[in-house]
This record gives C-alpha cells, sequence and structure tokens, in this order.
C-alpha cells in the first residue's frame, strides 16, 4: 500500500475535528431540549396530544308559580374540528375551499373565516355553536372528515315577548345578562363538565393514552312568584292601552298585598329574549341597523333594562295616598276632619308663595278631598304633620330606600335635599319628587295588608331536575307602617274615589274596587315639556284584598289624565283577573240586569281539538289565544284552558288555549 500523504492527513484529521465538533453541538442541543427545556416541551406534547372538548351544563328552567316554562334549554350542537386531520385528509388548498363552502352553506357563514379555522395553527377550534337538530344532521350527510360534532343546550322562551324585562336574557356563551337570568346565574347555570383525551396529531386515540369524562352538573330550576295567566292579562291590557294612548312606554305591577309576590310585571314595548340583540319591530329595528356601534350599545341597554324597578318618576296625586295615610296615622287629622279649597293655597313661611289646584271644591270631607284629588287638603296635612314627621314616616314607607327586591339594578327614590315649606307641600301632593312603580306599589299594598310592609319578591324557590325543593325563599316581613285602624279607614277612602271620585273609570260591578289616579308633568333633562306621567294604583277586593294594580303610562297623546288613561287598563286586567283569582262577584238588582247580557260562562274546550274548542268559544262570544303561538297549521288538541270550564268573564274576553 501506498503511503497517505501528510497533507491527506491533516485533511482526514479535519474531517474529523469537524465531526467530533458536530458531534459536541448535538449532544449539547439534545441536553439542552431533554433535560434544560424539558419541562417547556413536554407540556407542549400533552397539549398537541391532549383533546379537551367542554361540555355545557344543562342551564335550569325558569318557571312561573304554577310550573309553567318561561326560559327553558333545547338540546342543540357546536361543530369541532381539528385542523391537523383537515391538511392530512385535503392535502390541496382547493379541496380545503370546497370544504370550507360546503360549510358556510349549511352554517349560513363566511367561507373565508371557515376556512381560517380549518387551517388554524391549533389542535381543536370550534367552528359553530347553538346549531339546530336539523343543521347538525346536514353536516352529518356531507361525511366530512376531521369534524365533531358536540351535543349542548340554548336558551329558549317559549312565549318570545313575555315577561321580558323581568326574565332577562342570556349572553352567547349562555351566561345571564339582565333580569331574573342574571341575578339567578350561578344557580342556573350549573357545572359545566369536559371530555379530556390523549389523540396523535390527526386527532386518533393514542393506545396508551387515557379517555376521562366529567359529567356536567345540570342548573338549578327558578320558580317565579308570577303567575302566568295574570301576566297574559297584564301584557293584554298594557298592548291595548299602547294601541290606544299611543304613548311611549306603558308599565303595570301587580303585587300580592300580603306577601309582597310580585304576580305580574309587564312593560311594553319589550323585546324579545330568543333575539336580544336587536328590537322586536321591524321600524325599530331598521332604525338600530343605521345607529353607530355606540348607539346600539346605549339602545340595547335601555331596552333591558327593566323601568319598574331602575327608572324613576313624578307619582303625581297616587302619592296622595302616602301622604293622607301618614297624616291620619300621625293624629295630624281624623276621618271627621274638612278641608276648604278656593282654588289655591298660601305656602306658610314661604313669603306668600301660592300654589295652586285643579279645582275650586269648597268644604270637604277627607274622602272627598282624596276623590277630588285636591292638592290644598294635601298640602294642609303636610303642614299639619311638619317636616320631621311627615319624612319619618316616608322612611318608615321604604321610601328613603330600595324595597330589597330580588332583581337587579333597582334604584332608590330622588327627594330634594334641601325641603323648605313649598317643597313640603308640593311634594305632599306628589311633584318634586321621583320614586320607582315598586316603592309605590309596595307601600301602598301595607294598606291592604293591615298596615304591614312586606318587601317584594320574585322568586318563590329554587328545584333540582327532579322537581325536589332545593332551597325556599321566605316572605319577609319588613315592619308596621298603619295601625289597623288607618289601614280600613284608607281602604274605605281607597273604595270612595273609584265609587264617588276620579276613579270611576275602574268600576267593575260585583267587586268593591279602591284606588287613586294620578297626572304628573314629567321632567325631561330638567325641564318640563308637556309630556306627562298618567297613573292609577288599584286594589282590589276591599273587603278583603288580594292584590295591588299599579299602572304608569308614560307620555300618552291626546287625553292624559290617569282617570281616563290608566284606570281603563287597570280595569282591563281586574277584569279578567278577579274571576281567575276565583273572586266571586256580588251583584246588586241592578247590576244584574245590566250584566245578564254582558258576560258568558266559560265552556270546556281542553281534550277537544283546536278547530272544535274555536268554534265553541266564538258560539259563546269568546275570544282565544294560542299558547305557545302557533307556528304551522295543525289542527292540535287543547291539553289545558285558562279560565277553566264554569268561570264567568266578560263577553269578547280571551280564553288561553294550551299546546303540547
Amino acid at each position: 500500500m501506498s503511503r497517505i500523504s501528510g497533507k491527506n492527513k491533516q485533511r482526514v484529521l479535519g474531517a474529523y475535528l469537524i465531526l467530533m465538533a458536530l458531534f459536541l453541538v448535538l449532544i449539547f442541543k439534545v441536553a439542552w431540549i431533554q433535560i434544560v427545556r424539558a419541562d417547556e416541551y413536554r407540556e407542549k406534547a400533552v397539549a398537541q396530544q391532549t383533546s379537551d372538548v367542554p361540555i355545557e351544563a344543562k342551564r335550569g328552567n325558569i318557571t312561573d308559580r304554577n310550573g309553567k316554562e318561561l326560559a327553558s334549554s333545547a338540546t342543540c350542537y357546536s361543530l369541532w374540528v381539528w385542523p391537523s386531520q383537515i391538511k392530512e385528509a385535503y392535502k390541496k388548498d382547493a379541496k380545503i375551499d370546497e370544504v370550507a363552502e360546503k360549510l358556510a352553506v349549511v352554517l349560513n357563514m363566511n367561507s373565508k373565516k371557515i376556512k381560517k379555522n380549518l387551517t388554524a395553527d391549533q389542535p381543536l377550534v370550534r367552528i359553530a355553536k347553538g346549531l339546530e337538530k336539523e343543521t347538525a344532521e346536514k353536516i352529518r350527510k356531507l361525511d366530512l372528515t376531521g369534524f365533531q360534532l358536540a351535543e349542548n343546550t340554548k336558551r329558549f322562551y317559549p312565549s318570545g315577548n313575555f315577561a321580558s324585562q323581568l326574565l332577562g336574557s342570556v349572553n352567547d356563551d349562555g351566561v345571564g345578562r339582565t333580569g331574573v337570568e342574571s341575578m339567578y346565574d350561578e344557580y342556573l347555570s350549573g357545572v359545566a363538565g369536559r371530555w379530556i383525551k390523549n389523540t396523535d396529531i390527526n386527532g386518533n386515540d393514542l393506545s396508551y393514552g387515557e379517555d376521562e369524562y366529567y359529567q356536567a352538573e345540570d342548573g338549578l330550576n327558578v320558580v317565579l312568584t308570577i303567575d302566568e295567566i295574570l301576566q297574559h292579562y297584564a301584557e293584554n291590557a298594557i298592548a291595548k292601552g299602547m294601541r290606544k294612548t299611543k304613548a311611549k312606554k306603558i308599565m303595570m305591577l301587580v303585587l300580592d298585598v300580603k306577601t309582597g309576590d310580585v304576580l305580574a310585571m309587564a312593560t311594553n314595548p319589550g323585546f324579545d329574549p330568543n333575539n336580544a340583540t336587536e328590537p322586536d319591530s321591524k321600524p325599530e329595528r331598521i332604525a338600530f341597523n343605521k345607529m353607530s356601534d355606540k348607539k346600539q350599545s346605549e339602545y340595547l341597554s335601555k331596552m333591558w333594562r327593566n323601568p319598574i324597578v331602575s327608572d324613576v318618576y313624578e307619582p303625581g296625586s297616587t302619592w296622595k295616598l302616602l301622604t293622607t295615610s301618614a297624616a291620619l296615622e300621625s293624629g295630624a287629622i281624623n276621618m271627621n276632619t274638612t278641608f276648604f279649597c278656593n282654588g289655591s293655597y298660601v305656602v306658610p313661611g314661604a313669603n306668600g308663595e301660592v300654589l295652586h289646584c285643579l279645582g275650586n271644591h269648597g268644604t270637604q270631607s277627607i274622602s272627598k278631598a282624596v276623590g277630588n284629588s285636591c292638592n290644598p287638603a294635601q298640602m294642609k296635612m303636610a303642614v299639619a304633620m311638619g317636616k320631621k314627621t311627615y319624612m319619618d314616616f316616608l322612611d318608615m314607607f321604604g321610601i328613603t330606600t330600595t324595597t330589597g327586591i330580588d332583581l337587579e339594578a333597582e334604584s332608590g327614590a330622588i327627594i330634594q335635599s334641601d325641603i323648605g315649606p313649598v317643597e313640603l307641600c308640593t311634594m305632599a301632593y306628589g311633584q318634586g319628587i321621583a320614586i320607582t312603580p315598586i316603592q309605590l306599589a309596595t307601600a301602598v299594598a301595607a294598606i291592604g295588608n293591615d298596615g304591614v310592609l312586606m318587601q317584594p319578591r320574585v322568586v318563590k324557590k329554587l328545584t333540582n331536575s327532579k322537581g325536589e325543593t332545593v332551597k325556599t325563599y321566605e316572605t319577609k316581613e319588613v315592619r308596621k307602617v298603619l295601625s289597623t285602624k288607618t289601614a280600613n279607614e284608607m281602604k274605605e277612602i281607597m273604595e270612595y274615589v273609584v265609587e264617588e271620585g276620579g276613579g270611576g273609570e275602574a268600576k267593575i260591578a260585583g267587586y268593591r274596587i279602591g284606588g287613586k289616579t294620578g297626572t304628573a308633568d314629567k321632567a325631561e333633562n330638567g325641564e318640563y315639556r308637556g309630556n306627562t306621567y298618567s297613573s292609577f294604583i288599584g286594589m282590589a277586593p276591599m273587603d278583603d284584598p288580594r292584590f295591588v294594580c299599579s299602572v304608569v303610562v308614560d307620555s300618552p297623546q291626546g287625553v292624559r289624565y290617569g282617570g281616563l288613561i290608566a284606570a281603563p287598563i287597570a280595569k282591563d286586567f281586574m277584569e279578567n283577573a278577579l274571576p281567575y283569582l276565583n273572586i266571586a262577584p256580588s251583584y246588586s238588582k241592578s247590576e244584574n240586569k245590566n250584566l245578564s247580557s254582558k258576560y258568558a260562562y266559560v265552556p270546556k274546550v281542553s281534550g277537544k281539538k283546536m278547530s272544535k274548542a274555536i268554534q265553541i268559544l266564538e258560539e259563546c262570544g269568546l275570544k282565544y289565544e294560542i299558547v305557545p303561538e302557533a307556528t304551522d297549521d295543525e289542527d292540535f288538541t287543547v291539553v289545558d284552558q285558562y279560565p277553566k270550564k264554569g268561570k264567568k268573564i266578560k263577553k269578547g274576553g280571551t280564553v288561553y288555549l294550551y299546546r303540547e
């Protein structure tokens, strides 16, 4: 063999040294990865090999006091994708575009947005959620690789725009946004579960991997104090009122005087919680779509807001019930006290300041003074009590604080900080003070409850999926505000107002109704611009009061007096509510004669086909409403009806037909 030259030896040595250097670098790199950065890469490996699919908990139902569902959770689906499987199965970009286009048609989504998800640098991506069963079936029929449909739930409100501000709604993640949905979200939401399993890069299960399934814990059901039928009566009454008065807004609140339970709470206009991010009416939707993002946000906040607990208004003459109650209870006046009215009143200690009355009533008893809605009489009562005593009674009635109702964003009254002689007198007849509808109704309800003030509530209890009671919310007595004697005297006065005074539009034959009307100028941006709050607060039956009904009409057009605007709306509600509550009428001979042709007895239609039920009702002169509203022409079987068979209601009244 020839000897290796010195030059070749140098080349071999150089190559050897280079290889050794590279080998040392490789050893260092491996050590760096496996020792120094071991934890980091271990976490990446686990993340890549772990599929973690959330399992949504079923949100609890919201029902009325009788178990009628007002909000429930329907089954829906979420579509997930493994991008790595998509890249493996559809290697060409055009193929991925084709998949994206197919999904875009089914999901009604942008194909470019879908493609971005299909090619994302993530192990698992959610493409869509809240899908209906029909949509899920269409996706399955596409027979695409790399996708998974996960079953979850979607919130559903069967009656649509019904008690919407009370119930509230949920956001896209199923979290309570407003109303009961928000206030009781921690109970309704439940606890989400998870499905965790080890997979390879294509989403296939690893033979040595673990598969863990954590069952979701369903939320609790919330049972409200409201009665769905009474809520329907309230919603219908204010809807008619809106058509007649062209008002900006109408609110109705019905409270059980003995428990403080909210039996109905309705506001018109409302919104559909099934689609809570846009207005319910077409004209409003058109205007809404032209707004800026900021204006839309402000609009939605106002639309979702519950004005019965969150907005204040000047109550006007309905407030006189509290002034009169305080004056009687304090001993400043009694039932024999008389008041003289010549149309004006010179306020004592106010440098000759004169306040006026709408009438010239002469000498009048206390009942007539309230029935005439006489301002000077109320001013004299407040002056006789004095500022301190008067304010003490407002505190007793709960006006200086919130009621504590179990709803979010309750506002308190706006009371002037510097109350002089003039301010005391204007406050006495309901101007210069702003309160919420729930505050006034709660205070007046105390009159019907022998002077005992109750804390209002909207929730009775929480139940589990088996219907078992988990938590009960008891009624709460706040304090004794009036003596039984004063409460009885006030009931006499309230009944006089309806029988002989300005509340005559609320009269109902066979029933003893009490109440008070109110008409107050509306302050807008610190000025009175001609609009009013026209209101009526009623109680029935006065021999044994069951409920208080408050109606506030915001900015009616045309006639604006509360007695002509709000009282008929309350009457519309009470005419239906009283028979429904099994409160039997007691007619005089003249009433029997007048009513013989105006009322009808409700026939039995439950168990009959809808077409037959409608025919029977029309023959009796009665209207009908299908609940939930029919979306097809199916001649279904009526499973229940309200009012029940044998109830006597006014001809032209509505019977609710329930379908499955």
